[in-house]
């Protein structure tokens, strides 16, 4: 099925298991991921977007039950923006094994998000957390359909269609200091994490 656009989470799913990245919509941008169990996968992510292999990828999850298996951090705060456009940088949990590129093995904090968007959900939740990171060459801009994203990084990779995504990319706050500190200002802004009690420093 590689180099089809299709709306079918069992494709996708079976796509990801057998070692395949896979290009999917989110409530932002088109992201392209892979299980982060499968480390060649990933491998093949960076390739593709000639990304940089010390620059981690983050993590979508399908709720908040499967962020906490990978991170020991509280994340109650985060019932008021998941699912949504919220990255948090948190500390990695003892013997959670992620692949999030080829430079990183030894990096003691994760990227997590739940997205605001059903199917990446449920293909998270039949797959496991998945890598990613936006379906661009690394410093082009990330395209707005599932046809484009896919071209964009060889062609021959399945695509979940989403329709047009052009949505702000989301907001990433460090949650391992205090107070928290935001490392990319997105759709959610400080005043919105503070009103949530989470208290965030000035930029």
């Amino acid at each position: 099925m590689s180099g089809h656009v299709v709306d079918d989470v069992a494709i996708a799913a079976a796509e990801l298991r057998a070692g395949r990245p896979v290009v999917l919509p989110t409530d932002t941008v088109y992201g392209v991921a892979a299980p982060v169990g499968d480390a060649a996968a990933v491998a093949d992510i960076f390739r593709r977007k000639g990304r940089d292999g010390a620059k981690p990828m983050a993590v979508l999850v399908a709720d908040a039950a499967q962020a906490a298996v990978l991170t020991d951090a509280d994340l109650g705060i985060l019932a008021d923006f998941w699912p949504g456009p919220l990255t948090v940088v948190v500390r990695r949990a003892p013997g959670a094994e992620l692949n999030l590129g080829p430079g990183v093995d030894r990096l003691d904090t994760v990227g997590l998000r739940c997205p605001d968007h059903d199917l990446i959900r449920a293909l998270a939740a039949e797959v496991g957390p998945l890598a990613t990171t936006s379906a661009n060459r690394s410093g082009e801009a990330t395209p707005t359909t599932a046809v484009e994203a896919a071209a964009g990084l060889g062609g021959d990779l399945l695509a979940i269609d989403g329709g047009l995504c052009n949505g702000v990319p989301s907001t990433v706050v460090d949650l391992t200091v205090e107070p928290a500190r935001i490392l990319r200002e997105g759709a959610i802004g400080p005043a919105a994490l503070n009103a949530a009690g989470l208290e965030v420093a000035p930029r």
